[in-house]
């Protein structure tokens, strides 16, 4: 077997694992893009970055089909939303392109660290749906979009546990709820990078389409699951997913040089 094929199998186990995790609370990333930047060590970064947003678009997609099966959405609210995070990643990931984001890794450790601590010591966070929505819903709403959104296209890891937090404290969603938004919101932050990256010739498809097909396996699986078993499995698996960013960040703080 090539050298070409042996990696294309390990990335496309990777692509599964992502996005199974994905599916579930964000967070697919962590496994992904770590396994992407070893394994294609020869090419360049932006290749190599721009390559696995093509799975997680299709990832995230073909679990939100799951879902949707589900879950009631709200288009006036999300259609807003969803076209305030692809200009805002897209934005993000021009920006990537001329400058290194290793100065937020220590902001983000804080962050994920208080993340971790209140949601392990409220129990109830996330468990039921607000009855009444929030007066600035909207207003909120679109702030996440705007924020997360240029996140994902300017860092990337724990996006979607950052949008789930933040639907949850701000809109009032329960984690099944919030993981589907999320979920939705996520698809635009992707494209939006995917239109950036395509647009300056990035993607390497012969190694981003089976990566695709493989992720989305992975996500189809890990949203029937996260449906099947509600909110108390989302909320526990949130918790792992925090965990597991924070070590990345601390690792590549403290550890790699």
């Amino acid at each position: 077997m090539s050298t070409e094929a042996q990696q294309i199998i390990l990335l496309c186990i990777a692509a599964f694992a992502a996005g199974f995790v994905d599916a579930i609370v964000g967070g697919g990333g962590l496994i992904q893009t770590p396994a992407a930047l070893v394994i294609l060590g020869t090419y360049p970064v932006s290749s190599v970055l721009a390559t696995v947003k093509i799975p997680s678009f299709t990832g995230t997609a073909f679990a939100v089909a799951q879902y949707l099966k589900r879950v009631p959405i709200r288009w006036k609210l999300l259609a807003p939303m969803c076209t305030v995070a692809l200009i805002s990643a897209y934005t993000g990931s021009q920006l990537l392109l001329y400058v290194n984001n290793s100065f937020m890794k220590p902001v983000l450790l804080v962050v994920l660290s208080i993340v971790a601590v209140y949601t392990y010591t409220k129990k109830d966070f996330g468990q039921q749906q607000q009855k009444r929505a929030p007066k600035n819903e909207t207003g909120y709403a679109i702030l996440i979009s705007a924020v997360v959104g240029f996140y994902d296209g300017f860092i990337g890891p724990g996006t979607g546990s950052f949008f789930i937090l933040l639907f949850i404290s701000l809109l009032g969603f329960d984690f099944l709820r919030a993981s589907t938004y999320a979920k939705l919101v996520n698809s635009a932050t992707n494209l939006g990078s995917i239109i950036l990256f395509v647009i300056h010739g990035k993607v390497i498809w012969l190694i981003a389409l089976p990566m695709a097909v493989c992720n989305a396996l992975g996500g189809i699986l890990g949203a029937r699951l996260a449906i099947v078993k509600g909110n108390g499995f989302i909320r526990v698996f949130f918790l792992v997913v925090v965990a597991a960013t924070l070590l990345r960040f601390a690792y590549d703080l403290f550890v790699k040089k």
